[in-house]
Protein backbone atom coordinates (compact mmCIF):
# COMPACT_ATOMS: atom_id res chain seq x y z
CA UNK A 1 0.00 0.00 0.00
CA UNK A 2 1.51 3.37 -0.96
CA UNK A 3 2.19 5.93 1.73
CA UNK A 4 -0.19 8.86 2.07
CA UNK A 5 1.07 12.27 3.10
CA UNK A 6 -1.14 13.69 5.80
CA UNK A 7 -0.99 17.22 7.20
CA UNK A 8 -1.65 17.44 10.93
CA UNK A 9 -1.93 20.31 13.39
CA UNK A 10 -0.99 19.68 17.01
CA UNK A 11 -0.84 22.49 19.57
CA UNK A 12 -0.52 25.11 16.87
CA UNK A 13 2.31 23.39 14.96
CA UNK A 14 1.85 21.78 11.55
CA UNK A 15 3.32 18.43 10.65
CA UNK A 16 3.27 16.42 7.42
CA UNK A 17 3.74 12.71 7.85
CA UNK A 18 3.85 9.78 5.45
CA UNK A 19 1.70 6.85 6.48
CA UNK A 20 0.02 3.77 5.05
CA UNK A 21 -2.94 4.34 7.37
CA UNK A 22 -5.99 6.25 6.18
CA UNK A 23 -5.98 10.01 6.48
CA UNK A 24 -9.10 9.89 8.66
CA UNK A 25 -7.43 7.53 11.11
CA UNK A 26 -4.22 9.57 11.40
CA UNK A 27 -6.16 12.83 11.73
CA UNK A 28 -8.24 11.28 14.53
CA UNK A 29 -5.03 10.33 16.36
CA UNK A 30 -3.66 13.84 15.92
CA UNK A 31 -6.93 15.35 17.18
CA UNK A 32 -6.76 13.20 20.32
CA UNK A 33 -3.11 14.11 20.87
CA UNK A 34 -3.87 17.80 20.36
CA UNK A 35 -6.81 17.63 22.79
CA UNK A 36 -4.79 15.77 25.44
CA UNK A 37 -1.76 18.05 25.15
CA UNK A 38 -3.94 21.18 25.17
CA UNK A 39 -5.73 19.91 28.27
CA UNK A 40 -2.38 19.20 29.96
CA UNK A 41 -1.09 22.67 29.05
CA UNK A 42 -4.28 24.30 30.36
CA UNK A 43 -3.82 22.50 33.68
CA UNK A 44 -0.16 23.43 33.94
CA UNK A 45 0.34 26.84 32.30
CA UNK A 46 4.10 26.85 32.96
CA UNK A 47 4.64 23.59 31.03
CA UNK A 48 6.24 23.73 27.61
CA UNK A 49 4.96 21.98 24.49
CA UNK A 50 7.79 19.48 24.90
CA UNK A 51 6.81 18.78 28.50
CA UNK A 52 3.18 18.35 27.45
CA UNK A 53 4.25 15.95 24.69
CA UNK A 54 6.42 13.89 27.07
CA UNK A 55 3.77 13.72 29.81
CA UNK A 56 1.09 12.83 27.25
CA UNK A 57 3.34 10.17 25.70
CA UNK A 58 3.97 8.66 29.16
CA UNK A 59 0.22 8.52 29.72
CA UNK A 60 -0.28 6.75 26.38
CA UNK A 61 2.55 4.29 27.13
CA UNK A 62 1.03 3.54 30.54
CA UNK A 63 -2.33 2.89 28.89
CA UNK A 64 -0.71 0.70 26.23
CA UNK A 65 1.24 -1.36 28.75
CA UNK A 66 -1.82 -1.92 30.95
CA UNK A 67 -3.89 -2.85 27.89
CA UNK A 68 -1.21 -5.26 26.70
CA UNK A 69 -1.01 -6.93 30.11
CA UNK A 70 -4.81 -7.16 30.18
CA UNK A 71 -4.89 -8.68 26.69
CA UNK A 72 -2.16 -11.18 27.63
CA UNK A 73 -4.15 -12.18 30.71
CA UNK A 74 -7.31 -12.63 28.62
CA UNK A 75 -5.41 -14.77 26.10
CA UNK A 76 -4.10 -16.95 28.93
CA UNK A 77 -7.61 -17.30 30.39
CA UNK A 78 -9.05 -18.20 27.00
CA UNK A 79 -6.31 -20.79 26.52
CA UNK A 80 -7.14 -22.28 29.94
CA UNK A 81 -10.86 -22.29 29.12
CA UNK A 82 -10.20 -24.03 25.80
CA UNK A 83 -8.06 -26.66 27.53
CA UNK A 84 -10.77 -27.18 30.16
CA UNK A 85 -13.42 -27.45 27.45
CA UNK A 86 -11.34 -30.03 25.56
CA UNK A 87 -10.88 -32.06 28.75
CA UNK A 88 -14.61 -31.84 29.51
CA UNK A 89 -15.45 -32.93 25.97
CA UNK A 90 -13.12 -35.90 26.29
CA UNK A 91 -14.60 -36.84 29.68
CA UNK A 92 -18.13 -36.55 28.26
CA UNK A 93 -17.20 -38.80 25.34
CA UNK A 94 -15.66 -41.36 27.70
CA UNK A 95 -18.81 -41.22 29.85
CA UNK A 96 -21.01 -41.69 26.80
CA UNK A 97 -18.98 -44.75 25.77
CA UNK A 98 -19.21 -46.16 29.30
CA UNK A 99 -23.00 -45.64 29.37
CA UNK A 100 -23.28 -47.40 26.01
CA UNK A 101 -21.10 -50.28 27.23
CA UNK A 102 -23.23 -50.63 30.38
CA UNK A 103 -26.43 -50.61 28.29
CA UNK A 104 -25.06 -53.41 26.13
CA UNK A 105 -24.09 -55.32 29.27
CA UNK A 106 -27.59 -54.89 30.75
CA UNK A 107 -29.18 -56.01 27.49
CA UNK A 108 -26.90 -59.06 27.38
CA UNK A 109 -27.72 -59.92 31.01
CA UNK A 110 -31.47 -59.59 30.38
CA UNK A 111 -31.27 -61.81 27.34
CA UNK A 112 -29.24 -64.49 29.13
CA UNK A 113 -31.26 -64.91 32.32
Amino acid sequence: MPANKVKLEICGSSYVIATTDTEEYVVSLAEKLDKDMTQMLAGTPTASITTAAVITALGYLDELKKSTVGADNMRAQIKDYLEDAAKAKLAAEESRREVERLRREITYMKENR
